[in-house]
């Protein structure tokens, strides 16, 4: 079994209009499950004044939602696969709808509860269902751009959903009616996504006419044999470790590492996020332009790492201490685009929905697992940790990234001779 995939089919003349459809009503619902990773940790606080609830069990809901997530994300890919990507797309946004309604509703914990254990099963189904329809629909001239957009769209979905729950909360003076209105939105994502239906159908006639010509004679769950796939994987969760430090544990790393105050430090992940959107622009148009990819994921999360490290040393101004921190997500966002391209290329044909599941849901394991090691260095005085465990996460995701560009590059060579 090879891991080389079959170039989705387009039209001699790809349509430029078509492609941005596709990226950007995929780009809204991703937007859209990043926006429901947020839809209770806002709220805690106003969970604690009226449940009387501890951080513990609040905790408890965050970890159940990525469970699962992640569980359901690698279930999803092969019912993507088996069923197609519109109407598993369709399935999730609506789990969000019922989170939303269930926060809305709540009368205790159990209730939320079960509002994050639907907002994680709505959210597994987002990163394969997003790159099978991206991968058959959106030209290859495009598809550079098309992930770029797809990770933007991910970092807006998290910038927005505290500033929505928490200002609707202030506005109404309700937490509840914040809730109703998430789910307000999701359903209005579902309404314009079936009126655009036809732009997000990865079941559309020449892909069908392609996937009639792939021979398909092997298990399918075959690619689990892939070393790529589970490099891929490991990469995932190493990246995302990284991330999760730096959301959970910069504000307060930085006031102790720093003496910065919080009014400096909680803008800091803003910036980490910001300069990731604008890393993932420009990777956009690099990823259409390298033959190694490995190479420019290596050159661009070493910069991320090198500025981590730098910020734990302890050696910079205060402020430009902060800085740093947040220009470190200017590499990982670089190397977004190039990261997606270079797990589309170890995808073996027809199999594109389970391996992003099973590769992405490395992500949920980071976030679940990096969090308690991140926290007990900060429980023991070692703000410093904080960033020089993120710089180290972030290089031994470069290792993966590099063998895995190592197998594909040299799967090509020998598809070639």
């Amino acid at each position: 079994m090879t891991a080389t995939t079959v170039p989705s089919p387009t039209p001699s003349a790809p349509d430029a209009r078509r492609d941005a459809t596709t990226i950007g009503l995929i780009g809204l619902a991703h937007g859209t499950s990043h926006f429901h990773h947020m839809l209770l940790p806002p709220l805690f606080p106003m969970f604690i004044r009226d449940f009387g609830l501890s951080y513990a069990e609040l905790g408890l809901l965050v970890t159940v939602f990525f469970i699962i997530s992640g569980v359901g994300q690698a279930l999803a890919g092969f019912v993507v696969d088996r069923f197609g990507a519109r109407p598993v797309l369709f399935a999730g946004l609506a789990c969000f709808v019922g989170a939303g309604l269930s926060a809305s509703l709540a009368t205790g914990y159990a209730g939320l509860m079960l509002a994050a254990a639907l907002a994680g099963l709505g959210n597994a189904p987002f990163h394969p269902v997003d790159f099978t329809i991206l991968n058959k629909r959106v030209s290859m001239a495009r598809i550079g751009h098309a992930f770029s957009v797809h990770g933007i769209s991910g970092n807006l979905g998290w910038a927005a959903a505290p500033v929505f729950l928490i200002g609707l909360s202030s506005a109404t003076g309700s937490w509840r009616i914040a809730c109703a209105c998430a789910a307000l939105v999701s359903l209005s994502v579902i309404a314009l996504l079936w009126w655009q239906r036809e732009a997000i159908d990865d079941h559309h006639a020449a892909h069908r006419a392609a996937a009639a010509q792939t021979p398909v004679s092997e298990h399918p769950m075959a690619f689990l044999k892939l070393p790529s796939v589970w490099l891929c994987f490991s990469f995932f969760f190493f990246t995302t470790a990284a991330l999760s430090a730096i959301q959970g544990f910069a504000s307060p790393a930085l006031q102790q590492l720093a003496g910065l105050p919080e009014t400096i430090t909680a803008f800091v992940v803003t910036g980490y996020m910001l300069c990731g959107a604008a890393g993932m622009v420009i990777g956009g148009f690099l990823v259409q332009r390298a033959e190694r990819l490995e190479r420019l994921i290596a050159a661009a999360m070493s910069l991320a790492a090198g500025l981590l490290v730098l910020a734990a040393t302890g050696w910079l101004p205060p402020v430009w201490c902060a800085a740093s921190v947040a220009l470190a997500g200017f590499g990982t966002g670089l190397a977004g685009p190039s990261r997606d391209m270079l797990i589309k290329r170890a995808a073996p044909p027809g199999a594109t929905g389970r391996v992003y599941g099973t590769v992405y849901s490395g992500l949920d394991v980071g976030f679940a697992l990096a969090a308690p090691v991140f926290g007990w260095l900060m429980d023991h005085g070692h703000p410093s940790g904080v960033f020089a465990g993120a710089a180290l996460v972030l290089m031994l995701g470069v290792l993966a990234a590099s063998a895995v560009g190592g197998r594909v590059h040299r799967q090509g060579l020998l598809a070639s001779t």
